[in-house]
């Protein structure tokens, strides 16, 4: 059995966020066999547009993007909530692997998703309408693997999430559920 690949997006741009520290838990969380991978460089890819994706165009950001999502197995995306929805950097990062349409990175690899946010509602809005994107696009995502978290600031204060047992529990049950969708996905 190969080693299971998989590419983390995070919605958020700030190096310190708690949706960056989420991500950071999910790379310590990886099995044996898998590694995960956080992206870097998302704010340099420019705004979907079709007059810049042709034929022998080549944007650094964006190839890079595009060559990570290739080579992965899987994807774990890690969203705060902007204004009640998916951040922008996010959205626009799916748009770019989901094309070609029907045959872009995206299509047919698992997806598990994770939200968090100080407010209540663990930034489930943006984890729904991340799971909506990213399926239109040809990923298949994983479900009953999702994950949302909600009162950062009153769940972690200042402390990494690292640091709570309860959430790296789930963290590492949503990256366990991804490898092994990723796994039965190559295998089969």
């Amino acid at each position: 059995m190969s080693q299971s690949n998989v590419l983390v997006l995070v919605g958020s741009l700030r190096a310190g966020s708690v949706n960056r520290q989420l991500a950071e838990t999910a790379v310590a969380a990886a099995p044996e066999g898998a590694a995960l991978r956080i992206l870097e460089g998302l704010a340099e890819v420019p705004f979907y547009n079709e007059d810049l994706d042709v034929e022998g165009a080549s944007i650094p950001a964006v190839d890079a993007l595009r060559n990570a999502a290739g080579d992965a197995d899987g994807f774990l995306l890690v969203t705060p909530e902007y204004n009640g929805t998916i951040p922008a950097v996010l959205k626009n990062a799916i748009d770019w692997i989901s094309r070609p349409y029907g045959v872009g990175a995206v299509t047919g690899k698992p997806v598990a998703v994770i939200s968090a946010s100080p407010s209540g509602n663990g930034a489930k809005w943006a984890h729904d309408d991340t799971v909506k994107a990213v399926g239109v696009a040809g990923g298949k995502v994983i479900e009953d693997t999702a994950l949302s978290i909600a009162s950062t600031f009153d769940k972690f204060g200042t402390e990494h999430p690292r640091e709570n047992a309860e959430v790296v529990a789930q963290v590492s049950k949503v990256v366990a559920d991804l490898v092994d969708a990723t796994k039965a996905r190559v295998d089969a």
